[in-house]
């Protein structure tokens, strides 16, 4: 799924042009980045969290090379899926497993 196909829904199911719809997503996406430069968490229950997480310097290899090299240390967002959008994502394979005579074990 891609921006345009989430203006085109957004635009059929509350009968906006997509120019408006466009605008209220670039809004919604801008709002999220916003509250993350200020080192905020934006939660979206129950579809999820996102997070500023900060990332320790490390050594790391050029792998072309080999040459050792330091990582500088920098703030990088973060996702966390909430319990709804963990369990849409999951149902499907336990539906397939279900259909394809997987059987779970019988407790003893």
């Amino acid at each position: 799924m891609t921006k345009a196909d989430l203006i085109d829904s957004l635009a059929d199911g509350f009968a906006v042009s997509k120019r408006q719809a466009g605008e209220m997503i670039d809004l919604l996406l801008d709002e999220i980045k916003s509250a993350l430069q200020a080192g905020e968490k934006v939660q979206l229950i129950p579809f999820g969290s996102f997070a500023v997480r900060d990332r320790k310097r490390r050594e790391g290899r050029n792998p072309k090379t080999g040459e050792k090299l330091i990582i500088a240390a920098r703030r990088v967002p973060a996702f966390t899926a909430g319990k709804s959008l963990r369990d849409a994502v999951d149902s499907p394979k336990k539906a397939a497993n279900s259909r394809n005579g997987v059987k779970k074990k019988a407790a003893r």
